[in-house]
């Protein structure tokens, strides 16, 4: 059982991993913490965890039960959320690649439609919380181990994964060559007129009017959120969250004429039953004012508590400050909220205008228009040529995010997709990428049965520290 304590050795744990990956990038032979088997594992497996959540279960410890619960339904649910455990693994790997901005924690399930700037859908990566500096085929390969296993779900046997897989390293590779000719990666977004019939299909199911996408959860006469499972009414609370998005309005770039010009807080909920990788998170819906007196015309802000990235400390270049090695000067140390927004702007063309971030109560949070448009891929109800379809164009859509990693946006020196594809064979790259997702995929399986056992056991449960007496 989980113990409400400050653990200083979780501290210690986390100096030492980012040691351990300096060490690892410049060459040293280490004992690697996939190399551990049986018992060994199992416990290392169970103390990670715990480490991982410590601040969500002192925090929310009904939150944080709930994450488990939810790793232990499926492989694929407790890949997403155990991105610590995944990165641990590879800390310090693949030093010798062009590093960009990354997204982090891709997966088919952090692609979807939501809104761009002008009110419109679109299609793209939906979860940048992970987001840091990274060799660029971090991304490429967590995101192959995530269709990798996304395909055992499906029943897919090994060569049909490999074949999604090496899918979605063709959408990366194709999509790079085709930047380093036009530099199209600096407007292109897939919409409804532009997008492939996949896509196109999923961005007309998700579209409604702005009324109806309100209604659904808000009472638009009173100006209230209806309570619900995943809404609970915080409405008491509106004078301190007022103060807190007069702050964050400061901070962002919101013209006057633009709907929401007004940000009067109407109302407040409490959000739960979040993504698998945030739940335990203190997450809000704010219901702020529109420019006119028409109900509709309101705007539901999401604040999301943020946490650290997985892969700090962790990376080849584990300080994230400082001289990269392409040359170009890193960008100051910020919090995590603010790392975040940066992500968003540096890797998204035409991203929300309603994105920012703002302190609140000690904590960091995350702030974005919750859009009438969010919706993901239903991949259980994809045929196996729409997956590996699917699969593509996600790979397409990672090779923007990282092609915008390059001078333009000071995160590199040069053009980013030209350092990339001069860094490998893309044959070779493809094929190692295809093996590697199998052998990770198996990992992560191993792991998520070790996890289960525990979890049965009660282990990751939370209890009250008792006094010690005198």
């Amino acid at each position: 059982m989980i113990i409400e304590r400050v653990d200083e050795s979780s501290r210690d744990r986390t100096r030492h991993f980012s040691e351990y990956a300096r060490q690892r990038a410049q060459g040293a032979v280490l004992l690697d913490p996939a190399a551990l088997h049986d018992e060994d594992r199992r416990l290392y497996v169970r103390h990670t965890l715990r480490e991982d959540h410590q601040a969500r279960i002192h925090n929310r410890p009904e939150g944080a039960q709930a994450k488990f619960d939810k790793l232990a339904e499926s492989p694929f649910a407790f890949f997403r959320g155990t991105a610590l455990l995944y990165y641990r693994d590879y800390a310090g790997s693949d030093a010798e690649l062009p590093e960009v901005f990354s997204v982090g924690d891709v997966h088919p399930e952090n692609f979807g439609v939501t809104a761009n700037e002008d009110g419109a859908a679109y299609f793209g990566v939906s979860d940048f919380d992970e987001a840091g500096f990274a060799p660029f085929s971090w991304d490429v390969k967590r995101g192959a181990t995530g269709f990798n296993l996304a395909a055992r779900e499906k029943g897919l046997k090994k060569n049909a994964r490999k074949a999604v897989v090496k899918s979605f390293v063709d959408g990366y590779m194709g999509a790079l060559l085709e930047f380093a000719r036009n530099d199209r990666e600096r407007w292109h977004e897939f919409r409804i007129d532009n997008s492939p019939p996949l896509i196109r299909k999923l961005i007309e199911s998700v579209q409604s009017s702005r009324r109806a996408f309100l209604a659904g959860m808000i009472d638009l006469k009173k100006g209230r959120f209806v309570a619900t499972e995943e809404i609970v009414p915080h409405s008491k609370h509106r004078a301190d969250f007022q103060k807190a998005i007069d702050r964050y309005r400061r901070k962002i770039q919101v013209s006057q004429e633009a709907r929401g010009g007004h940000f009067r807080v109407k109302d407040v909920a409490i959000k739960t039953g979040s993504g698998t990788a945030s739940l335990g998170l203190d997450r809000f819906f704010v219901l702020i004012d529109g420019e006119s007196e028409d109900p509709a015309d309101d705007i539901i802000l999401e604040m999301k508590q943020a946490r650290r990235s997985a892969m700090s400390g962790l990376t080849p270049n584990a300080s994230g400050t400082g001289e990269a090695r392409n040359g170009k000067r890193r960008t100051r140390r910020m919090n995590d909220a603010a790392r975040v927004v940066q992500a968003h702007r540096m890797q998204i063309a035409g991203g929300n205008q309603y994105l920012g971030e703002v302190e609140m109560n000690g904590q960091s949070f995350l702030v974005s228009e919750r859009s009438p448009y969010k919706g993901k891929m239903d991949l259980k109800g994809l045929t196996q040529a729409e997956f590996l379809e699917y699969a593509r164009i996600c790979g397409s859509v990672l090779a923007q995010v990282h092609a915008r990693s390059d001078e333009d946006t000071g995160a590199m020196t040069g053009q980013a997709e030209n350092r990339i594809l001069s860094a490998v064979r893309p044959e070779v790259f493809r094929s190692d990428i295809a093996r590697f997702a199998e052998v990770a995929a198996d990992r992560v399986t191993r792991d998520y049965r070790l996890f289960r056992k525990d979890h049965g056991l009660r282990a990751f449960e939370f209890v009250k520290a008792m006094e010690q007496p005198g």
